[in-house]
């Protein structure tokens, strides 16, 4: 289809989960709570990990950043949405729906790295402890960070410039609660074949390969556990994993949910896996990592109680 001679859609209608104001009051108050209480927990992870020395570790170091992803995440995405709640104009315009869906992308993907990050941060401290001093060196975690940071950079800028080559010209209304890649394809009018076979190809590759990578991570580190002769040593090594498998399976249950499927398949109920992928998750993660976590318990202690800057003895 030729889009030169066609009127470009200047912007879309952010309308949401539900068009009726009874319900969009409900939501507001819900998803503000969510957002609140995700911003604090993030936050708070954030500042324990960084002003106590006993956390200065690369576990820790993933975690913070894991965080600060998550607190990124969010802000992206609810604000807007919590506007359009309660405001009569739920316009976006084409630029900023493209910044909105480049973060997206982005954010997820570095999300999804840094978690094969923590994994094999875990391989290496049960499977080969007395190595991971240098096997988890400073400068390697930075490496490591960095490297996430770039790969996920670079493939929001990817898919989001495929998304600019897209022709919109139909309806400019988004039964959503952001812009999100699937949804924006179902309104183009141009040919999406070629966008929606390097979504899938590009998918695979960037996030079941650290899946995998992360799988055989943990088959290795079950056996080691399994090798222990102490029962409690195998409850503490098991531990420390607990947190890190509970968030892998529920940010890779929500995403391959929504992504996993067809273009043609798409529609209005994945918008509920979305939201535990695009809210629920950041919200819970501070959760999970900090429930059965004694260290992270008396670092925010510490915090909260406004011994955070003492020395520790």
């Amino acid at each position: 289809m030729d889009g030169g001679n066609q009127t470009r859609i200047s912007d879309f209608l952010l309308l949401g989960i539900s068009e009726s104001p009874e319900q969009q009051q409900v939501l507001f108050w819900m998803f503000l709570s969510m957002y609140l209480v995700t911003v604090v927990g993030n936050v708070l992870i954030i500042l324990a990990i960084s002003f106590d020395p006993r956390l200065h570790t690369p576990m820790y170091f993933f975690l913070s950043n894991l965080s600060f992803t998550d607190l990124f995440f969010v802000t992206n995405t609810i604000p807007k949405m919590l506007v359009n709640l309660q405001s009569q104009n739920k316009a976006i315009s084409y630029a900023g729906c493209m910044t909105q869906l480049y973060f997206l992308v982005s954010l997820v993907t570095l999300d999804n790295l840094i978690l094969a990050t923590m994994a094999y941060d875990r391989y290496v401290a049960i499977c080969r402890p007395l190595h991971y001093v240098t096997a988890m060196s400073p400068g390697l975690c930075i490496l490591l960070l960095t490297l996430c940071w770039s790969l996920s950079l670079l493939y929001g800028l990817t898919l989001t410039l495929f998304m600019t080559k897209v022709t919109f010209c139909g309806s400019r209304k988004i039964h959503y609660i952001f812009c999100e890649m699937y949804v924006l394809l179902r309104l183009a009018c141009s040919n999406t074949q070629i966008i929606h076979i390097v979504l899938i190809t590009t998918g695979i590759f960037i996030f079941l390969t650290p899946f995998g990578f992360m799988m055989i991570s943990y088959i290795r580190i079950v056996r080691t556990i399994l090798q222990i002769p102490s029962a409690s040593s195998k409850y503490k090594a098991f531990s420390t994993c607990a947190s890190h498998l509970a968030v892998v399976s529920l940010f890779y249950g929500t995403l391959c949910m929504v992504y996993l499927q067809p273009l043609q398949s798409y529609s209005m109920k994945d918008s509920v896996a979305t939201v535990m992928y695009a809210v629920v998750t950041p919200m819970m993660n501070p959760f999970i990592y900090s429930l059965r976590n004694k260290d992270m318990h008396g670092a925010l202690g510490r915090l909260l109680l406004g011994k955070a800057f003492q020395k520790v003895t």
